[in-house]
């Protein structure tokens, strides 16, 4: 049998502008736009659309993803994935400027400790990500992000026991098992907008729309995924939509010989 090669570091990072389905009034399929894939042996990828139109649905002038992993030094390697949507228009009734998912990863070996402890993974933060003039039927809709939230939990146990005591069905977050579903949404200001529900922490139910998850946080060992919008669909159009979705981890694999 051949000897395994050693692979220092296996870069893992990708994201994409805009993705969805509509089932009401008529079937369509939008296709992941402006998407990337970081390889694994790091370096940079991009994608870039413009002038974005699916039937009445939803569109957006110009959207755009970039994920990049490199070495710092001899210690450190960072990794990145930025999506970014502008002048986004879902249905008339939901528009942003500017949407933007960004997560960073740093894996120190230095703070990590060896391959062979407990501890393989890298520091993931969610910086940089926001929304701008984010308005809904119109009415500007404010929303402030805790950021904290990933950059003072380092790991996943702490990210996991940090949101331990909001779990479970109706509340704040939910754990199961190994994955952690979280929002980095501190708080939503809706002026003076009425005919809006707000559902425990990051949700917002629209009459005669549907509802939009913000900022939702997917997390296992070592991965982030950072979703800035998740629309459902309700009535009169049908569907889901996924807007500014980015990911990144990354780790020494397999173990240095």
């Amino acid at each position: 049998m051949l000897e395994a090669i050693h692979i220092p570091f296996r870069y893992h990072a990708g994201g994409h502008a805009l993705s969805g389905v509509f089932h009401r009034p008529i079937c369509h399929v939008i296709e992941a736009q402006a998407s990337v894939n970081l390889p694994s042996i790091g370096g940079f990828a991009q994608a870039h659309v413009e002038n974005f139109h699916a039937h009445h649905f939803v569109s957006f002038k110009s959207a755009h993803t970039h994920a990049s992993g490199s070495k710092q030094d001899d210690d450190i390697v960072t990794i990145n994935a930025t999506s970014v949507v502008e002048g986004l228009n879902i249905l008339g009734v939901v528009t942003a400027d500017r949407v933007v998912s960004r997560v960073t990863s740093e894996y120190d070996r230095r703070k990590v400790g060896n391959i062979n402890g407990n501890n393989k993974e890298g520091h993931i933060i969610a910086w940089g990500s926001e929304f701008h003039n984010l308005r809904i039927a119109g009415h500007l809709v404010t929303i402030k992000l805790r950021h904290n939230l990933l950059s003072e939990n380092k790991t996943f146990r702490e990210l996991q026991a940090k949101l331990e005591p909001d779990k479970g069905p109706g509340k704040e977050e939910d754990i199961y098992g190994e994955v952690v579903l979280c929002s980095l949404v501190q708080d939503i200001d809706l002026g003076d907008l009425q005919g809006v529900e707000r559902i425990g922490r990051n949700v917002l139910k629209i009459k005669h729309f549907g509802t939009i998850s913000f900022a939702e946080v997917l997390a296992t060992a070592g991965d982030r995924t950072l979703t800035m919008m998740r629309v459902h669909l309700g009535s009169p159009d049908g569907g889901l939509l996924v807007v500014a979705e980015s990911c990144s981890n990354g780790r020494p694999w397999p173990p240095a010989p």
